[in-house]
Formats: structure tokens, sequence, C-alpha cells
């Protein structure tokens, strides 16, 4: 039975992701339409079915014995874990919201800020160089003089590790997505960095305990390090494999995109080429390269502007400049949700600033005053 207490919503979220036939696009749906999980629960399955994309054959889910009994063991497992539940509408990351395909929930232990001003995912090979090693470790050495960012990867062997290791090392905030649930880490030699990034940073997956590292996760897995971040590097990748689907779901998701160049015979340098050949991502070779690509240079900050001096605004301009003024950058998810603007105004309302030269739009989706 659920709870009737201050967990009800949550038990509801998470049983939510359980019935069989309701994946992320159909679930928000739901929620958009219901308002919250409760409510969806609480619903006459006759009301349900009438909800376009829902229909008779998914709305049969709902009659799935085992969702509540699934549900309720994942939540004593996360209550007695003290893992952190983020769905939409309660802490869920402002940037990957805004992905279409978005996990209804996301299970996460751990302290970094998933709402980081600078979010970098760094991705690539499993069987890496000593090449791509210190290209990676040298790539967050770099990073280390921005204020407030966070590296994202996928706690793989290989180049994820090299920059999750060198993150704790450096004390920079580090989170590793998962292709499982959090009563396990994957690979097990892992486990002690794991710990440590939970304690600087954290680990984070959608798939509730008991779900093993499958190989079909992984895919799943990398369109959260695509959506959770401003940009995605590319460090050393073969011509297949996840770190080139990690960047093109990145492009998708209309997210920069960069990547390290390497030699033609070399296998593993194969994805890189041919993502920067084709203009998917931009081509890097140090840190500085990013820094100046994503517009994150310290000496760009812009002059504070006296909002008064615009007298002509209309309200919804006023909110984004009240925003921008005197901030290094903001990023149009953001701007998103502080304005409570629908997308297709707040695009308008931003090339309007754009265009009478009262604001500029930088790399990354991110926004300034000139």
């Amino acid at each position: 039975m659920p709870p009737r207490d201050e967990h009800e919503e949550l038990f509801y979220q998470i049983a939510l992701t359980f019935v069989p036939g309701i994946g992320a696009k159909t679930g928000r749906v739901l929620l958009e339409q219901a308002g919250n999980a409760t409510t969806i629960f609480k619903t006459p399955l006759k009301e349900l079915r009438h909800i376009d994309g829902i229909g008779e054959v998914k709305v049969k889910g709902f009659k799935d014995p085992d969702v509540m009994v699934r549900a309720e063991r994942e939540l004593n497992f996360i209550l007695k874990k003290d893992i952190d539940v983020r769905y939409h509408g309660h802490n869920y990351p402002a940037r990957l919201s805004n992905c279409s395909d978005a996990p209804l929930v996301l299970y996460y232990k751990g302290n970094a800020d998933l709402d980081a001003t600078r979010i970098i995912a760094i991705v690539g090979t499993r069987k890496n160089t000593d090449y791509g090693h210190k290209l990676c470790e040298e790539l967050v050495e770099g990073l280390q003089s921005l204020d407030n960012v966070l590296i994202v990867s996928g706690l793989a062997l290989g180049i994820d590790a090299i920059a999750h290791k060198k993150s704790v090392q450096l004390g920079i905030p580090t989170v590793g997505v998962l292709g499982h649930g959090l009563d396990r880490i994957y690979p097990y030699n892992h486990k002690e960095l794991s710990e440590q990034m939970i304690a600087h940073g954290g680990i984070l997956a959608e798939f509730p305990s008991e779900t093993l590292p499958d190989r079909n996760n992984f895919p799943m897995r990398n369109r959260i390090v695509a959506g959770l971040s401003d940009v995605t590097v590319v460090v050393e990748s073969h011509s297949a494999g996840g770190a080139l689907i990690t960047a093109h779901m990145a492009s998708g998701y209309n997210r920069e995109v960069a990547a390290f160049p390497g030699r033609v015979s070399d296998s593993r340098s194969v994805g890189c080429n041919e993502l920067i050949r084709t203009n998917i991502a931009a081509m890097i070779t140090k840190a500085g390269d990013l820094i100046e690509m994503m517009n994150w240079s310290k000496d760009n900050k812009p002059k504070a502007v006296q909002k008064q001096l615009f007298i002509n605004l209309s309200p919804d301009e006023q909110k984004i400049v009240d925003i921008l003024n005197g901030k290094d950058s903001v990023h149009s998810d953001e701007l998103f949700h502080t304005t409570g603007l629908a997308n297709s105004l707040l695009a308008s309302t931003l090339l309007q600033l754009e265009m009478q030269g009262i604001i500029k739009s930088l790399p990354g989706k991110l926004y300034r005053m000139y």
C-alpha cells in the first residue's frame, strides 16, 4: 500500500516508472495533464485512457499489481540508503528537463550542484592511449580555474575514469552517471573512486536498485550525460561507441560538442576526427580552446548595465534584462525556468533584445548583456 505521509508523491513518482508501457515521454504527458503523480494514480482509468498518446493498451499497465510492490520496495531502499530522488518539479536538473526524452526520475547520491554554472561532459574510449590519458588530465587541470564548474562522465573504464579521478584529485566536483542501480558499482574496481566522488561530487542513475549493468542500459545513460551538460568533449574514440553516441545526443539537444584531433592512422582517434570533419564537434587542443569556445573566460565579464537605461522594454523583455544585468552569462534553460515564459515566446523575446543590441548570444545557448 502507498504511504500516507510526506512520501506519498515520491512513492507515486517512483511507481510511474514501473508501469509497463509508460516511458519518459508518455509519463511527462501524464504529469503535464494531471499535475503530479499522486493525481495520476488516483484518476479513474477510464479518464486516463482519453489523454492523447495513452489509450487502452497503456492504461492497462496501471492494473499490474507488481507496480506498487516494486515502488514500495524501492522507496524503502532509497530511504534506508539516504538517496536523493529528483523528479520534474522537484530539484530536477534544469538543463536535462528541457530534453524531451529525459528520465522521469533520477536517483542521486552526492552533494554536487547539478545546475552548476558550467557543466562539462568528458567522454571517450575505454581503451585509451597514453596520448588520450595525457589530454584528459590536462583538460581537467585547465578547467579548475573556472568558477562553479562540474565534470560529468559515465564512470566507465578509460577516459571516463581518468576524468573522474583527476577531478577528485584537484577538488573539482564530478558526477558519474551509471547504467544500473545505485545498489552496485560497475566496474567493481571503481567502488573506491565512486565513494570519493560521493564525498565530493556524486553518482546518478535513472535505474532503480536491482537493475543490472545490462548492455542496453548504457546508451540510455549517455543521454543523461549529454543532457546534463553545456558541452560534451570527446577525448578519444573509435569509429563507433558510447562516446560518439553521447556526442550525437548532445548535438541533437543543441548543446556544444568538442573533440581532440588525432593521427589519421590511430584507430582511437577516428571517431574524434570524424566528428570534427562533419562539423558536429569543434576542434580543441587544450582547455583554453574550450574556455574560449564557450566564452567562459573571466576577461569576458560584462560591466553592470543600468536597467533603467532601457525605458521602452516590454514586461517580458524587462524580465530577461533584469536576470542578465551584471552577470557573466546565463543559460537559456535558466532563463526559461526563471522567467516562466513559454519556449517559443522566450526565443522570440531573446531575438528582439539581440536585434536591439541589448543582449548578445554566446556559444552553448548562453546570453549576456552587451
